[in-house]
């Protein structure tokens, strides 16, 4: 099994084989504790238009993301787990649109399957592409924005290619040293409506679910999240 890390959309478009888009702070965080909320299903989006249409077409849905880590005008919530945590969705549609997270799912055009991971389920992606077996391996660290290379992403890179290879020990302290470096964002007060302390901690619990996130491309070039359970 052949292994590469790449980043950002860049690294999304080019990636192959079986693709890993990873955002830990938060598209994929949030998407699971979505579908641990509760949600039927979740769409993932490339613009806040296009998820405006898709809400048209789905009744019982509600609209979740971000541009500049804050809430879209006219969502019903931001792209962050604490808010989620707090919302009964059960049976809903979540159509879900962020910066850096979902643009990956989009533009990751030439792999032959696409998963969704974070520090919360980076076990189960790992444990399912052990099943699967492919000869080749596109892990994406998606990064702040991104533009950006972020610490956090890169990590759980690291930490599913370690589960993967078992040739060395990940250094589990390195997550929680995140908040002195690119988790600072959730504890500075000026940035407590959107991006709250509690985030970084729901979203560095590793192997909080024991479910992998799968996409399918639609007809209509949006992207169908499915929960895939072990």
């Amino acid at each position: 099994m052949e292994i590469k890390i790449l980043e950002f959309v860049k690294g999304a478009s080019e990636a192959k084989g079986v693709t890993v888009i990873i955002d830990v702070f938060r598209a994929f965080s949030v998407e699971c504790y979505a579908f641990d909320s509760g949600a039927a299903r979740i769409i993932a989006t490339e613009t806040p238009e296009k998820a405006f249409e898709l809400k048209k077409k789905y009744s019982n849905s509600v609209l979740v993301g971000e541009r500049n880590e804050r809430i879209i005008e006219g969502f019903d919530y931001g792209n962050s787990p604490t808010e989620i945590i707090k919302t009964d969705l059960q049976g809903k549609t979540v159509i879900h649109t962020t910066t850096a997270g979902t643009q990956g799912l989009i533009k990751a055009k030439n792999a032959d399957l696409v998963l969704a991971a974070a520090f919360v389920n980076a076990g189960a992606v790992a444990d399912y592409i052990k099943i699967i077996n492919p000869e080749y391996v596109s892990l994406v660290a998606m990064g702040y924005r991104g533009t950006q290379s972020a610490a956090e992403d890169l990590l759980c890179a690291d930490l599913i290619k370690t589960n993967l290879e078992k040739e060395s020990e990940f250094e589990v302290s390195k997550i929680s040293d995140l908040k002195n470096s690119s988790g600072k964002r959730f504890f500075d007060p000026l940035n407590l409506d959107f991006s709250p302390p509690t985030d970084f901690f729901l979203c560095t619990m590793v192997d909080r679910f024991n479910f992998a996130l799968r996409g399918a491309v639609r007809t209509d070039g949006n992207v169908d999240i499915m929960q895939v359970e072990f």
